[in-house]
């Protein structure tokens, strides 16, 4: 029982005296105060900058760097950071003091505009995929002042871009903001068709963030999880979900601290969260904010996620965010609920009050649709890695093949306009009365939910659900907005040209029913309508005729990890990206080569991780157990007769036979992984040794895997040298 050693008991947690409310965002550098601490006209420049998307004047950055330096130190920040987003999927930060040289000998506090809007990182020591050498070691890291600043502890934290000497983006940031500012552009067309007055379209997302908890002890007696996120071997507990008692269970008493505390934190940090539950494995859980701005929202999980690590460790836990830490059971993911709002309200919102809204939410569904049908191989690379791998296709997850679920009657309502063009509409909720008298009158939606489904429509929004936990947001939010961006800017392209046709033809002239434009919107979606449907799936995602049926739409079916990061460099990506402004060419093959370079070098040290622990614990110790069975077997041969001895030591005679067996198995294939890992590793090119370690190392796992949660169940527990899955999975 090597766990039981590290329970730990509840930390009481306090909450402040006031309501969350009163505390929101009290450690953010909040408009409000912006307006105290800036001077007025500072203050009106800023909101042009962040509202209007003027660009910054330099000339302000020194009243601005003035006024957060007080509010920072009013809060004891005695340091800052430019807070960034490399290749790592994490975050980076190199803290400086606010002091300087006074010139007598002394030193003042200072923080100038130029320390607020620009640093200097090492671009050399980052993943930049070749762009930065390390006798090239210059980048910088730039302001994004429309991402509020925030203090954690003694330091002032300011969320920046990250690129590299000679301007290619290095991080998550630049090309999200291009990304959303792409779809901005585009939508705010595409609006002026139904709403002249629309001056802004905004990208919204609201994240859901899995996690697994797990006794700190437990985690450090464990190599594999301290070193790779995840088990590498472990045999199933008796009882692990197979009750379906832990979804949406009462929350453990350590485990509710633990969420107050890490609520009471983010809400400072003005992350709105809202939602906390179990989730159904053990150990499992969830947090969910409000939906917030794309970028805003990036930022909030990525602090979060920080967040969550720190909280998890004063409470005795470790936060495991790997998409699949333990076998068996379901793994976390991060599903990406994502919508389209203008300064006039939701663009997915259905039914609308009018015909004309009914066809805008007609409009931005279906183009949605065709962005995801034409790069759908390209929306599965932005949210594959070497740990979502594990996921992804498993019951708990929705499958490596990208399609969208749209309910019945949106369904219908896209099928309708296809077939007949015009008279449509879409009902709103049902009621639905229940033969309980005190149960009020139950309001339907108007679509279901379909857990298979990679990208399903939920009512006002998409719901990315194939996000690894682990992931940083923007991978996919960067390719989900320029393919929606592309398709609008297509549609309003040739809606365009039509109404220029009708009028060179003088067709839907004034008095003749419908206008041009409505005819020319109509003609438009039809074709779309029908050219985006073989994405359109609303059966079971995990079966195995789904999987032929999406080969003969055309669909990506692809599973292999390296090989779908390909999808990156397809001539329809590389179009898109680059018409848009998103990322050049050489912006695109550097993250690829990022890609496959980190996808390697996961795997190689997991292979590492699972050699050693083979090799020096888990067969030093079956072989220890055997040897005390070889003693008892003599010991019983030298008290009784020899047929008699044998028949008393028969399990034992087959225990120690069966451990050489399963030993010299896991020695051979020991030496496999070792060989193999050699070969590939003499491969010089990144992308075929990423497509070596998936081919001929990452296979080979399993059966190592299998023999060692064999001789689990064999050796004394005892003696077992690491925390098994019923000790680590139920925490109390």
């Amino acid at each position: 029982m090597v766990g039981e050693a590290f329970k730990k008991k509840p930390i009481e947690v306090t909450a402040p005296a006031e309501r969350p409310c009163d505390y929101f965002g009290r450690k953010v550098f909040t408009r409000e105060k912006m307006y105290k601490y800036l001077p007025k006209d500072v203050y009106e420049k800023m909101l042009e900058v962040i509202d209007g998307g003027a660009r910054l004047d330099r000339n302000v950055a020194d009243a601005v760097a003035a006024g957060m330096k007080q509010w920072a130190s009013e809060l004891g920040a005695t340091h800052y950071t430019h807070w960034f987003q490399p290749l790592t999927e994490g975050t980076a930060e190199k803290h400086d003091s606010f002091i300087e040289h006074d010139g007598k000998g002394g030193m003042v506090e200072e923080f100038s505009g130029k320390l607020l809007v620009q640093q200097e990182p090492d671009a050399s020591s980052f993943p930049s995929g070749g762009i930065r050498s390390t006798f090239e070691a210059r980048g910088y890291s730039a302001w994004d002042p429309t991402s509020p600043v925030f203090v954690i502890d003694d330091t002032l934290c300011i969320p920046t871009v990250f690129i590299s000497y000679s301007g290619e983006s290095l991080d998550y940031k630049a090309p999200l903001l291009r990304a959303l500012h792409a779809v901005n552009v585009a939508a705010t067309d595409v609006c002026h068709y139904f709403d002249p007055e629309v001056k802004k379209v905004q990208s919204n997302l609201g994240w859901e963030q899995e996690y697994f908890l797990i006794d700190e002890g437990l985690y450090a007696a464990r190599p594999d999880l301290l070193l790779t996120g995840r088990t590498l071997m472990g045999h199933d507990s008796a009882k692990n979900q197979q009750m379906d008692d832990h979804y949406f269970g009462a929350i453990p008493e350590r485990v509710a601290a633990f969420m107050r505390d890490l609520e009471i934190q983010a809400l400072e940090l003005g992350i709105p969260c809202k939602t906390r539950h179990n989730e159904v494995a053990p150990n499992q859980f969830e947090v969910a904010p409000i939906f917030e701005e794309t970028n805003l929202a990036v930022d909030h999980n990525m602090m979060l996620m920080s967040l969550m690590r720190r909280v998890a460790r004063k409470h005795g836990f470790r936060a495991l965010l790997h998409e699949k830490p333990f076998a068996g059971i379901n793994g976390s993911g991060k599903h990406n609920n994502w919508s389209l709002s203008t300064d006039t309200g939701v663009l997915l919102h259905a039914p609308g009050k009018t015909a004309e809204q009914n066809l805008r939410f007609a409009v931005f569904i279906t183009e949605t649709l065709m962005g995801v049908w034409k790069h759908n191989g390209l929306l599965k690379a932005s949210i594959m890695s070497a740990t979502n791998a594990h996921r992804l296709g498993a019951n708990e997850a929705p499958p490596a093949i990208i399609s969208s679920f749209l309910g019945k009657q949106v369904s219908a309502l896209l099928d309708h306009i296809e077939t007949e063009g015009s008279g449509f509409s879409l009902d709103g909720k049902q009621g639905l009365k229940m033969d309980i008298p005190e149960i009020p009158e139950l309001l339907i939606d108007n679509t279901d939910r379909n857990r298979t489904s990679p990208f399903a429509f939920t009512g006002n929004r998409f719901e990315f659900r194939a996000v690894g936990s682990e992931a940083n947001c923007a991978s996919a939010m960067i390719a989900l907005n320029s393919a929606v961006a592309e398709a609008l800017t297509d549609f309003k392209r040739r809606v365009d040209e039509r109404i220029a046709e009708y009028a060179k033809r003088a067709e839907f002239a004034e008095g003749t029913g419908h206008t041009a434009q409505y005819h020319a919107i109509i003609e438009v979606l039809r074709e779309d309508i029908k050219v985006c449907k073989p994405i359109r799936f609303d059966g079971n995602g995990y079966s195995d005729e789904w999987k032929a049926e999406a080969e003969r739409r055309g669909l990506d079916t692809e599973t292999s990890c390296p090989r779908i990061f390909e999808r990156y460099l397809d001539k329809e990506s590389v179009e898109m990206f680059t018409k848009l402004g998103v990322m050049s060419l050489k912006e695109l093959e550097a993250r690829n080569e990022v890609k496959w370079e980190t996808y390697t070098k996961k795997i190689q040290i997991e292979a590492r991780v699972l050699g050693d622990l083979a090799m020096n614990h888990i067969i030093p110790v079956a072989t220890h157990y055997q040897s005390q069975l070889l003693r008892n077997v003599e010991s019983m041969r030298a008290v009784f007769a020899a047929d008699r001895a044998d028949t008393l030591s028969a399990r034992n005679l087959k225990l120690i036979e069966e451990i050489a067996q399963r030993t010299a198995s896991i020695e051979t294939q020991v030496e496999a992984l070792v060989a193999a890992r050699k070969v590939a590793n003499k491969i010089e090119e990144e992308h075929a040794r990423a497509i070596s370690y998936h081919d001929n190392i990452a296979p080979l796992f399993e059966g190592i895997r299998r023999q060692i949660d064999k001789l689990e169940m064999i050796v004394d527990d005892a003696s077992w040298p690491l925390p098994k899955y019923r000790e680590m999975l139920f925490l109390r």
